[in-house]
């Protein structure tokens, strides 16, 4: 297995700079390593109509190793009971490995402390967790949350929601041809009315890696607080969150190789504490009368009932497996992917890139001069190449690039150069059989 990083400081999310045209000898061990991964995924052994499985929908969602099955097994099997009420040893045992994946979220992304750590079924789910406990809280009309472009519909709908009820203005930061966050218009937006910045850090259609520390920066300056849309960057890149200073980021468990059903919200543990709780029933509380109920302290204020125990414990898995590959290489192979796919595609002759910005995780959008994305995604399943095609939930961003949809290929530390030719293949054959 790789080895994996001592400090994950060393490749904040702004600076990384993987290794250039690495050697031949690199790029053989390169091969022998993916290979032993693949290993570690049973899925990738289906055939689909005949034909291995190329899975190239990793920002969808990814799939899992079988650490992460064996330890949702293993749970079920050997250790499942309901969580911090229970005096017996199952539940104590069962309390005890959930707030253990809690500290490993939490040492993942470098938080202060775990209580920083809240556990929601998913990203979505946590932005409309600051969206309507601290935005309702600290926003009033005539107060300002800025997105930008190319955020995801749940980057922006929880806002909307928001500016309606309460008034607030929603502005929207631009975002260049090329994909790029246009930073001095995003600067121009910014003013003491900004009570929130809530920007992705990792484009789910174009793959652009945002300058989030100066995003965030730019935002503190103004006295704003800020949110990171992390879904997409914390399965490609280390995540520090103090480093970064942000006040809340959010990521998904399913697109970091673990199952769904659980996200992360990590927020400063003054902000948890002057929030509302955003659901009420079990758990939250410390005490409950008819008259008066008294809030438990963070992170419980927020997991109202019966939270996500087993998929908590394939969670740490899935992080511990991330982290036992090592970011050191994941980014490296991940960058030779995209630089190859990007390459092979350009070969076809009428296809389009989407995003061409100069820091960009490993996802390629595309469009084919005649074809329909969803036409090439049918087509390509052919031949087992399982490819996302459509708007990506990022509608405002297609109107922005003057499009109905894209062909999108996502990459995962377990996919090959081999796929990539594969995939290169499919859409040729697919633009022929359309041109029929």
């Amino acid at each position: 297995m790789p080895k994996s990083l001592p400090h994950f400081r060393e490749l904040l999310a702004n600076d990384w700079q993987p290794r250039n045209d690495p050697s031949t000898a690199l790029r053989e061990s390169h091969t022998a390593s993916v290979e032993e991964i693949r290993s570690h995924f049973p899925i990738l052994k289906r055939q689909i109509h005949g034909k291995p499985l190329c899975f190239l929908d990793n920002g969808a969602s990814a799939q899992k190793p079988q650490a992460v099955i064996d330890a949702l097994t293993r749970c079920y099997s050997h250790e499942y009971a309901n969580i911090h009420r229970g005096v017996y040893r199952l539940s104590e045992d069962a309390t005890a490995a959930y707030e253990a994946a809690r500290q490993t979220v939490a040492d993942f992304i470098n938080a202060k402390q775990p209580q920083e750590i809240v556990f929601t079924r998913n990203a979505t789910e946590a932005i409309n967790l600051i969206a309507h406990s601290y935005g309702r809280t600290i926003c009033k009309s005539g107060d300002a949350v800025i997105i930008s472009q190319m955020e995801h519909h749940s980057n922006i709908i929880p806002w909307q929601m928001l500016r309606d009820s309460l008034g607030i203005e929603l502005r929207i930061a631009p975002i260049s041809d090329d994909g790029q966050l246009m930073m001095e218009e995003y600067r121009n937006l910014l003013d003491e009315r900004v009570q929130l910045v809530a920007i992705t850090h990792v484009s789910n259609v174009l793959g652009t890696v945002t300058p989030v520390q100066e995003i965030i920066a730019a935002a503190h300056n103004v006295g704003a607080k800020t949110m990171i849309d992390g879904s997409q960057a914390a399965v490609h890149m280390p995540v520090d969150v103090q480093a970064l200073d942000a006040d809340f980021y959010v990521f998904t468990g399913h697109k970091i190789y673990g199952p769904s059903g659980i996200g992360v919200l990590y927020a400063k543990n003054d902000l948890l504490h002057t929030m509302p709780p955003f659901l009420g029933g079990g758990d939250m509380i410390e005490s409950v009368s008819f008259e008066r109920a008294i809030w438990a302290e963070p992170p419980s204020k927020f997991e109202a009932g019966t939270p996500p125990i087993a998929e908590a414990a394939g969670l740490k898995a899935a992080l511990d497996y991330v982290s036992s590959v090592g970011f050191e290489w994941i980014i490296d192979h991940e960058k030779t992917l995209l630089e190859a796919a990007t390459e092979r595609l350009k070969m076809i002759p009428g296809l389009t890139i989407q995003g061409q910005a100069p820091h960009k995780a490993s996802v390629v959008s595309f469009t084919l001069d005649g074809a329909h994305p969803s036409d090439i995604a049918t087509l390509a399943d052919l031949d087992a190449v399982a490819i996302r095609s459509g708007h990506h939930c990022a509608e405002p961003l297609m109107t922005r690039l003057g499009l109905a949809g894209t062909v999108r290929a996502s990459f995962a530390l377990y996919n090959s150069m081999a796929e990539v030719e594969t995939l290169g293949r499919a859409i040729e054959k697919a633009q022929k059989m359309l041109r029929a």
